[in-house]
């Protein structure tokens, strides 16, 4: 492998260990996947990290109420967060889990590290608290008396605690974030983090508590363990081997600044405020990029058990299959905005997209290939004007997903290569290759036009992959049946036109990639479905 190939390094939020993700919650490993899978395809060195934050006092409850020690139980739901993560087809480097031995005894050494700079110091912490936000919060920020992230209950709390100087980095923070302005994205969740929490002035973190006991002990003061944000954000580094000692792996030379850390838009102040000005305290350099992503919501409004409107992955794909799902969360998630999912959406735009645009397309053009030319695709170079509009539209396509993909455009990116399946299959209206069929003389314009589709089809699938891995790979197979992986072509290669092989052979027995669905057998799986999930939620 060249060793000068540009690294990318990117980073998930680490789901938090109390329970079982639904779809809302999975969309974002899904849509960092498709990042780190098309930079791959462009020929980067890529490391993706994800994981599970498992320490903190709404935790130690739930393991409580199970009769289960802290430890079994973040060891049951973070191994179903990361079988959630594989049924998805997710192609994560790391699964750090912040139980992880290398990631506590640093953590142990980067608070010790920033308490012995004056960074840390010891106080007293009297203030309102949101258990399930893990959160202290003053009366002036709380919502008609609640907690303003989650709307849940605060109570009053006070306790011996560390705290951390955010203040004393404030002015730098905002002197990089204006400097950067790649730094935070999208641009409007850069100004609310400036207008509401920056310049009002940033107050000191609470990073110990001794209410509960489930956290990285402090080393040099056992009655602490360590909160949340320097346990759970510290993760981005220590999983590539840092060291506060200097002598960090290999991995950290190699990948760290990271170069996104995709979030949802909730924890954006933990990641653009907190996080960069611990690396600051640290002297590490600050992440190339935060993009805080939109939520994936129902039409009532976020998940939630008690409304009863929790839609669960592995509940899709065993209805839709993996690529389905995929495609939905990415293609419907627009830039800034919340994007919406329900059963019904997920089946039209199956039927519509996936079965009719491209499922179509494939086992037609095969069907054709096979039915009139025994499978066998020669460029015969009997041409007409509709070709080369083909060939342009084909050919612009990997430009135009490269736009998109630099800022993060995923769903219009996904768009585009739809529009060389919508265009092909446009193609085949115009140059009706069954009329072709029926007579002998228009043979040579007839293999033409077949080799035109399955070249686009294949330009097409290359640049699909990161979306689609699984799809794909099946259309690989069946246009190059006897060696599916000359069918990649190199990133370079995917705005030429003419490589499919003269003379190559498609599949025989073409499969069929999206088979339409009956509405009314759906509906009965969904209605089992959501029986199933009222009488757990009853039982909890």
């Amino acid at each position: 492998m060249s060793t000068d190939k540009k690294t990318f390094y990117l980073t998930t939020a680490i789901a938090y260990a109390s329970g079982k993700p639904h779809i809302g919650n999975t969309y974002e490993i899904i849509l960092a996947d498709s990042i780190v899978r098309y930079k791959r395809l462009q020929g980067y060195d890529v490391y993706m990290q994800t994981g599970t934050d498992e320490h903190g006092q709404k935790i130690q409850g739930k393991a409580d109420k199970a009769g289960v020690s802290p430890k079994e139980y973040v060891d049951e739901v973070s191994g179903e967060i990361k079988r959630i993560y594989d049924l998805m087809n997710t192609s994560y480097d790391r699964f750090i889990r912040t139980t992880d031995e290398d990631h506590k005894i640093e953590v142990q050494k980067i608070f010790k590290k920033l308490y012995d700079k004056g960074d840390i110091y010891k106080g007293r912490y009297e203030g309102l608290y949101c258990t399930p936000c893990e959160s202290f919060f003053t009366e002036a920020q709380l919502v008609d008396g609640k907690c303003p992230d989650c709307g849940g209950e605060v109570t009053p709390d006070s306790e011996e605690a560390y705290f951390f100087k955010m203040s004393e980095y404030a002015d730098r923070l905002m002197e990089h974030i204006e400097t950067h302005p790649e730094f935070i994205q999208p641009e409007s969740r850069k100004n609310e983090m400036v207008n509401n929490f920056l310049k009002p002035g940033l107050q000191d973190l609470c990073v110990s508590r001794t209410s509960f006991s489930w956290g990285i002990p402090v080393d040099f003061d056992p009655g602490h363990v360590v909160y949340v944000w320097i346990d759970a954000l510290t993760n981005y580094i220590t999983g590539l081997g840092y060291e506060t000692d200097g002598n960090s792996g290999e991995l950290f030379n190699k990948y760290w600044p990271a170069d996104l850390h995709l979030i949802g838009k909730d924890i954006l102040r933990f990641h653009t405020i907190y996080w960069p000005i611990m690396l600051m305290a640290l002297e590490v350099d600050l992440p190339k990029q935060v993009f805080g992503h939109p939520w994936l919501l129902t039409s009532e409004g976020k998940m939630s058990k008690s409304k009863g409107n929790v839609i669960y992955a592995d509940d899709l794909v065993d209805i839709f299959g993996v690529d389905a799902v995929r495609y939905f969360c990415l293609h419907e998630m627009p830039f800034e905005n919340d994007g919406v999912i329900s059963w019904d959406l997920m089946l039209e735009r199956y039927d519509s997209e996936l079965a009719n645009t491209l499922g179509n397309l494939v086992n037609r053009t095969i069907v054709m290939a096979n039915k009139y030319l025994g499978g066998t695709l020669k460029k015969t170079g009997v041409t007409l004007p509709v070709d080369d509009d083909l060939k342009s539209v084909v050919t612009s396509v990997k430009e135009k997903c490269e736009e998109k993909m630099k800022t993060i455009h995923v769903a219009d990116s996904i768009t585009e290569v739809f529009n060389l399946f919508k265009r092909c299959n446009k193609y085949i209206d115009e140059t009706e290759p069954w009329v072709l069929g029926k007579d002998e003389s228009k043979y040579d314009r007839l293999s033409e036009v077949l080799y035109n589709l399955i070249e686009g089809i294949t330009i097409g699938a290359n640049l699909l992959e990161p979306y689609m891995p699984e799809t794909a790979e099946r259309i690989f197979k069946q246009l190059y049946p006897d060696n599916p992986e000359a069918a990649r072509r190199a990133y370079e290669d995917l705005d030429k036109f003419g490589l499919f092989p003269d003379g190559g052979k498609v599949t025989e027995k073409p499969e069929i990639l999206f088979a339409r669905m009956d509405a009314k057998e759906v509906g009965e799986r969904v209605a089992e479905i959501e029986e199933k999930q009222k009488a757990m939620a009853a039982k909890a």
